[in-house]
């Protein structure tokens, strides 16, 4: 699966959760995809939650979804604090205005929750934010991802594969994942 030629954006803030932003990154980067993280702040190296550091490229005040193939939302304590930011939640948006590849991990889907995205759309994620996603309007499913037309999601670190194989599938095929 190629994805040349796709730019695909990665949301990074403190207390990311380490895996689940650095192996959707490099996995893109190997298929093709020029891969942006982006952060409140352009040049700031951010702390994941195991201490891996993290350098946003660019700001959240500085890109626009017509510029991006992708948003990649990982978990962590990172999506609880910048699910308040309404630059992120207009990104999230706008993305999924345009039916671009919407794909969160673990606690990320809090963040398309607070942008109002995942009315009737299957999903999964963190069994913690399970609640959560079923009283925004989700159909919440226990599996290692789910892909629901731009949507992708997975549970944890350990369905980062499957996480990648969807997103993956997604952007090369621009149809609906056969899960």
């Amino acid at each position: 699966m190629v994805t040349n030629k796709k730019r695909i954006l990665i949301l990074v803030g403190e207390i990311y959760e380490d895996l689940e932003l650095w192996y959707p990154k490099l996995r893109l980067r190997e298929a093709g995809a020029d891969v942006v993280v982006v952060g409140p702040e352009a040049g700031r190296t951010y702390a994941g939650k195991h201490g891996y550091p993290c350098l946003a490229d660019t700001d959240i005040a500085s890109v626009r979804a017509t510029e991006f193939d992708g948003f990649v939302l990982p978990g962590g304590f990172m999506p609880d604090q910048l699910r308040r930011d309404p630059r992120v939640l207009q990104l999230v948006k706008d993305f999924h205005a345009a039916s671009k590849l919407i794909a969160a991990i673990c606690h990320g889907g809090w963040v398309a929750i607070s942008a109002g995205v995942y009315r009737g759309v299957r999903v999964t994620g963190s069994l913690g934010i399970r609640d959560d996603l079923i009283n925004a309007g989700a159909i919440w499913e226990d599996q290692p991802v789910v892909v629901d037309r731009h949507f992708v999601s997975s549970r944890k670190p350990d369905d980062l594969p499957e996480f990648c194989r969807g997103m993956l599938s997604v952007l090369s095929l621009g149809q609906r994942h056969p899960t």
